[in-house]
């Protein structure tokens, strides 16, 4: 960033640099002369709240071996000062208060044949000065007794500019004070973003960017495009559900959106999601009723087998609940069998496609009812789907001399 640009002259005398360009020059050149001491000071600089500033200075410097009669007193360097300030009107400064930057020196110096081709050899020297820590400063240069053309003084401070990276907005930010720091910088998430960890990077002496830490994520709804998060981006029949998801996705099948900037689709009729299924899995429903199914009486015991249903509702959570029901054939009536009946293994929750149920009342008519639920049964407003068996118990008889001996034989009757 340019603080500070002058072209400094005591008389306007044309010159041409290398490229033959035309150019002017502040000079002093009196080498002549014992004990020189020429100051040449500018205005007040505001600094802008760098603490590192860079001076750039553009100069010629005569070669003192093509001065006659100098060499006893020409010089071939002059001196850089500075003093810091937060008054712009405290130019009445002694030299003894400026603090010296360095004694400049000349990479090549012209000679009386240079003068002839009026081509002056151009030199340039950049130093920098820091930590600042008032308002401004101002520049002074010494001549002890050289013969120098000073053409240009450039005054600037080095910054990482205003970046967007990854979503995230770094502002311009000025380096430090110290040529090896890096200042951490933390970002803003642009419109529409979110972050899990705050984006920070670091801002380096030389301008530049380094170091990105952390990220952010367009929302829900809104998907990046060309370094921002496009409002109302997930068109009609997409969402986008997380902020980790990097696009809009369309609808999983059985559920639909007609909204811009869907978070979720909605489920067709009839159609249902639990809230643990994530949102990029289908509309599912229940599953159609058993089928096929038989039985086999054996006195009190009831073995039932079955045939999984045609449809499992577009879900793999299917399982198996046996309704029992005691019914008395004349009255037609029928009611719940009670808890004296034991189911192997069990009653709800079955995933395999066999039950036993011992311990039914001889000579009585059972109806018994299958049914297949999955994990959105419990939200469907519709009927029960069942598959129903009739079946009339024999003559209670115990085959076996010990009851351990039977519950052996009625579970590796089950399991095999």
């Amino acid at each position: 960033m340019l603080l500070f640009c002058l072209l400094l002259f005591w008389e306007e005398i044309g010159e041409v640099d290398e490229n033959y360009a035309p150019i002017h020059t502040y000079q002093v050149c009196k080498v002549m002369e014992q004990n020189q001491n020429n100051w040449l000071l500018t205005s007040w600089i505001s600094n802008e709240g760098a603490s590192r500033i860079f001076i750039e200075l553009k100069f010629t410097l005569r070669d003192c071996n093509s001065l006659p009669g100098g060499l006893g007193t020409c010089k071939e360097t002059f001196n850089m000062y500075y003093f810091e300030s937060d008054d712009e009107n405290g130019r009445n400064i002694k030299e003894n208060q400026y603090i010296k930057i360095d004694t400049i020196a000349a990479d090549e110096s012209f000679t009386e044949l240079d003068l002839g081709d009026r081509v002056m050899k151009l030199n340039t020297e950049v130093r920098d000065v820091g930590p600042l820590s008032k308002k401004g400063f101002y520049l002074a240069f010494q001549d002890v007794g050289a013969c120098i053309a000073l053409v240009s003084v450039r005054v600037y401070y080095k910054k990482c500019p205003s970046v967007i990276r990854h979503l995230a907005v770094f502002p311009d930010t000025i380096t430090g004070a110290d040529s090896s720091q890096l200042l951490e910088v933390s970002g803003s998430c642009v419109n529409h973003s979110v972050t899990d960890e705050p984006p920070k990077m670091h801002c380096s002496a030389e301008g530049e960017w380094l170091v990105p830490i952390g990220k952010c994520m367009c929302k829900e709804g809104y998907e990046e495009k060309n370094g921002t998060c496009q409002g109302k981006s997930c068109l009609p029949g997409f969402f986008k559900a997380s902020p980790h998801s990097q696009s809009c996705s369309k609808c999983p099948p059985h559920s639909y959106t007609h909204e811009e900037a869907s978070t979720s689709c909605v489920c067709e009729k009839d159609y249902f999601r639990r809230d643990s299924d994530p949102p990029t899995m289908a509309c599912t429903r229940p599953p159609s009723a058993p089928r096929n199914a038989i039985s086999n009486v054996n006195e009190t015991s009831v073995f039932l087998e079955w045939i999984p249903p045609a449809d499992t509702g577009g879900r793999k959570d299917v399982s198996y609940y046996i309704a029992c029901k005691k019914c008395n054939s004349h009255a037609g009536v029928c009611e719940e069998c009670g808890g004296h009946v034991r189911y192997l293994p069990q009653q709800i929750g079955l995933k395999n496609t066999s039950v036993m149920m011992v311990d039914l009342l001889a000579h009585t008519n059972y109806t018994f009812e299958i049914e297949a639920v999955n994990g959105v049964s419990d939200l469907s407003p519709g009927a029960r789907q069942y598959v129903s068996v009739n079946v009339t118990t024999n003559q209670e008889y115990n085959m076996c001399m010990y009851e351990y001996i039977c519950v052996c034989y009625i579970y590796i009757h089950i399991y095999q």
